[in-house]
């Protein structure tokens, strides 16, 4: 007899995890469009919305470095405020600290990330050549700079595979049962087993905007989630 893990590694096969890719994106936009195929810029994640203007590496770093604890649209404002003014190593050390908080308020923490952005944009001209290093060890080790935001510039500012983990990932992950773990690090190394590469890219860009919008951390909207037949809802209390 089969145990449960093998059970569920059989079913969660390419052909599962396409419709799961295919019903949530449907799902977000209400149609039988998928995310993209509805050509909805605005339903993508900010960080998503400014590396499709410009998937610049330094630009990915320090907008998803902004969006820390800060909602989408703030995001998207302030980025595209400091990007206005400068969008390069170099032409951020020419501004002060005042004036990265002016451009990037009223983002979460705000002040905090102003100077960590001048302080990656020195180490960045210093030790790498005034390059945006498509490393992850080199990442995480720059001011502010976690395995999230490390995993979402390889992402969308290197094309390099890597799987970005953050509130919404990891509770729709466990939620569904997909895996069962404590914090988003461990999340991001069990679904490395399970998830086929080819979608480790695309998966924050969905589960941000199907946590936003469907599986909400509180009270999600079960009634039109296209997996509720079999979802086994792990630690919900309360649903729509």
């Amino acid at each position: 007899m089969e145990t449960m893990k093998e059970n569920k590694k059989q079913i969660m096969d390419e052909k599962y995890w396409e419709d799961i890719f295919h019903g949530f994106s449907c799902a977000i936009t209400g149609s039988g469009e998928t995310l993209h195929g509805c050509g909805t810029q605005s339903l993508l994640p900010s960080v998503s919305q400014i590396a499709e203007e410009d998937s610049s590496p330094f630009r990915v770093l320090i907008a998803t470095l902004i969006s820390l604890r800060t909602k989408d649209a703030v995001t998207y404002a302030a980025s595209r405020r400091l990007f206005s003014v400068a969008n390069t190593p170099r032409a951020m050390l020419a501004l002060s600290q005042e004036q990265i908080e002016t451009a990037i308020a009223p983002a979460g923490f705000f002040r905090t990330k102003a100077r960590n952005i001048l302080e990656i944009s020195k180490k960045l001209v210093e030790e790498h050549g005034g390059l945006v290093p498509p490393d992850k060890e080199a990442l995480v080790s720059l001011p502010g700079v976690g395995t999230k935001t490390a995993n979402l510039t390889l992402n969308l500012g290197f094309g390099i595979d890597a799987i970005c983990v953050d509130c919404h990932v990891h509770t729709i992950a466990n939620r569904t049962g997909w895996v069962s773990t404590k914090n988003p690090e461990q999340t991001e190394k069990e679904l490395e087993k399970i998830l086929p590469r080819r979608f480790w890219i695309p998966l924050n860009e969905l589960l941000v905007s199907y946590g936003q919008k469907i599986c909400t951390s509180v009270s999600p909207r079960c009634s039109i989630c296209p997996i509720a037949s079999t979802c086994p809802c792990i630690g919900v209390k309360k649903s729509r």
